[in-house]
């Protein structure tokens, strides 16, 4: 059995409109300021490339919490 691992950074905005979408998952950090802006995640690009996500670390800011995690998937052979 083979694995692919990957990372992927899942932010949790604590307050949107009812209905809304409050959870989203990257590919990468910078993949998260392609839909949400730096006031809706309540931290910048740059200070979330160097606050410690890596290695599946967590950050929580006012507006969001911002988690780096593995995915675990089967290779198809």
């Amino acid at each position: 059995m083979f694995l692919n691992m990957a990372k992927v950074i899942h932010v949790h905005l604590f307050s949107r409109p009812r209905g809304m979408v409050k959870d989203f998952y990257f590919s990468s950090i910078a993949a998260v300021y392609t839909i949400l802006t730096a006031e809706d995640v309540g931290a910048t690009l740059n200070y979330l490339q160097h606050a410690g996500l890596s290695g599946n670390g967590t950050v929580a800011t006012k507006k969001a919490i911002i988690k780096q995690a593995t995915l675990h998937s089967k290779s198809i052979k």
